[in-house]
């Protein structure tokens, strides 16, 4: 890839605002080159559809919302396989807006779709995102309380839904800006290893990957992967992701532990961002843009250690990012993450 973002900033997907058009506010004007439309856990009557999950269930097969005790499964007794059926014959006619995401699981969607076509002007980029399939499969389980993960035939769904749902997105947003990025959130990657998920294979999690990547790309999009904690870095590189997010308040070195890999991804021309902003009350408080930019530094030049690689080509191959979502943050809290967020980038590319 020949982009260099030098440090733009973008988000991951969640918001605390329970008005759609206040998230968008804040948004537009804290990371205007680089926006993102805003999930909004918090939303009155609407927050279960806009939990990670289920807003991106809209098409799955076999979908059962128990509003009354607050959960999601995939009924998977049918023994016809009726929902397969029908779900896989929408998958072999590539018809895309079966898995669209209506106003009813997504406020922040069509808010910021209005936003960007009312200003008229053509950002760099913009960010849409969808839940990853490892995290999907893993947290959401079948009528006896096992993780569709482990259905093959459901999980195989799961994969090819989500793809759908990226896909959707790219189309619907792709004309407001030169660059669409889909961000694949996979928070559950920083428990692979452990021995909760010990039969959790790393070739079939690259693979699942991958095959959502594939699907960003089919569209023309920049895929990237977002996991708020540590993991085995070198796996989403393997499944071919152009942009790598990780905690670097938190997490920073820990890129440097995989030099090979990073310094494959890099050479290639694609992208680390950079969460180096915290999302915890306690751990925002204190922070200030040269605290920030401090952070950043001291990240780029262990990695530059690490990896023989130039200083300025990983700055050049940066986007800033917060550590993960501000969703479960009090408002004031999350708009000081967006202020200082926009502030650092605004510094880091001045300079």
């Amino acid at each position: 890839m020949s982009l260099k973002p030098k440090c733009t900033a973008t988000a991951i997907g969640s918001l605390p605002h329970t008005t759609a058009e206040d998230a968008v506010k804040v948004i537009l004007a804290s990371i205007p080159e680089a926006p993102i439309w805003p999930q909004l856990p918090k939303f009155p009557g609407f927050s279960m559809n806009e939990q990670m999950e289920i807003q991106y269930s809209e098409g799955m097969p076999d979908v059962v919302i128990d509003r009354e005790k607050e959960r999601m499964f995939i009924n998977t007794s049918d023994e016809t396989f009726a929902g397969i059926s029908t779900f896989m014959e929408k998958i072999a006619m590539d018809d895309v807006d079966a898995f669209a995401i209506t106003p009813e699981f997504s406020k922040g969607f069509y808010a910021m779709e209005s936003a960007l076509k009312t200003g008229g002007e053509n950002r760099p980029f913009v960010k849409v995102q969808t839940t990853g399939p490892i995290s999907f499969g893993l947290t959401i389980v079948d009528e006896n309380k096992r993780a569709i993960y482990y259905n093959d035939i459901y999980k195989d769904a799961v994969v090819k839904g989500l793809a759908m749902k990226c896909r959707w997105q790219i189309r619907r947003y792709k004309g407001f800006a030169d660059n669409v990025i889909c961000f694949i959130d996979e928070p559950i990657l920083s428990a692979f290893g452990s021995s909760t998920y010990v039969s959790v294979s790393r070739d079939d999690v690259v693979a699942t990957l991958n095959e959502v990547i594939e699907a960003v790309h089919a569209e023309g999009g920049i895929a990237g992967i977002h996991c708020c904690g540590n993991t085995e870095w070198s796996i989403l590189i393997d499944a071919g992701v152009d942009i790598v997010n990780f905690d670097a308040f938190d997490f920073g070195d820990t890129v440097a532990l995989y030099p090979e890999a990073m310094k494959r991804h890099l050479e290639a021309g694609k992208f680390l961002a950079w969460g180096v902003v915290p999302t915890s009350a306690e751990k925002i408080a204190d922070q200030t843009v040269e605290s920030l930019i401090a952070k950043f530094d001291a990240g780029v030049d262990n990695l530059a250690k690490a990896t023989g690689l130039d200083r300025q080509m990983i700055i050049d191959q940066a986007f800033i990012t917060p550590s993960c979502g501000t969703g479960s943050l009090p408002i004031p809290v999350a708009e000081k993450v967006f202020n200082l967020l926009g502030q650092t980038s605004k510094a880091l590319k001045e300079r």
